[in-house]
């Protein structure tokens, strides 16, 4: 009769070979799937946290060049107005004035309308505009502000310009409307 039962015939417990191996279930069904490679998971991963770590560091140092730029602007107007203030006109000349707007305004000129100001210790210099840019590797800083003295007050507006040392372009003081 049939030969049911014996080892070798398809579907019955006989020799592996027709679709039945170690990680097979009954019935010629596959078992679990092959484990799934995560390396393009790392690799998308990677490369995102490269990308936001280039964002990052790039947010940085713009924020350093920008805040530098505008500690320097301001060190320089506090430096020019100290002097100025303090009766050293002539220093704040040679220092702070760019040679183009020393050819335009000359030292004596300078000093006697600093002089016409009758600034003294009481006088506090307040910036309310501080404006840096850079253009073509020149730095401009643009400052506007109130010197306040025991009695009367001064308008100031400075321009500094320059590649590495910024320089006095245009100065206005002149008594407060």
């Amino acid at each position: 009769m049939g030969q049911s039962g014996y080892a070798g015939q398809p579907g019955h417990g006989g020799q592996p070979g027709h679709g039945a191996g170690p990680d097979s279930s009954p019935f010629g069904l596959p078992g679990q799937p092959p484990a799934k490679s995560r390396r393009k998971m790392w690799i998308i991963l990677a490369s995102v946290g490269g990308v936001l770590l280039l964002v990052v560091l790039g947010i940085v140092i713009l924020v350093n060049v920008v805040g530098s730029a505008t500690n320097q602007a301001r060190g320089l107007a506090d430096g020019f107005t100290k002097l100025v203030i303090a009766g050293e006109t002539s220093k704040a000349y040679d220092e702070y004035l760019d040679p183009a707007l020393q050819e335009q305004l000359s030292k004596e000129a300078f000093i006697s309308g600093v002089e016409s100001l009758e600034m003294d210790g009481s006088c506090k210099p307040a910036y309310n505009e501080l404006t840096v840019d850079t253009e073509n590797g020149i730095k401009a800083a643009d400052i506007a502000g109130l010197i306040t003295c025991d009695g009367k007050e001064v308008d100031l507006a400075y321009r500094f310009e320059g590649t590495d040392e910024l320089k006095m372009t245009n100065i206005k003081l002149r008594p407060a409307a």
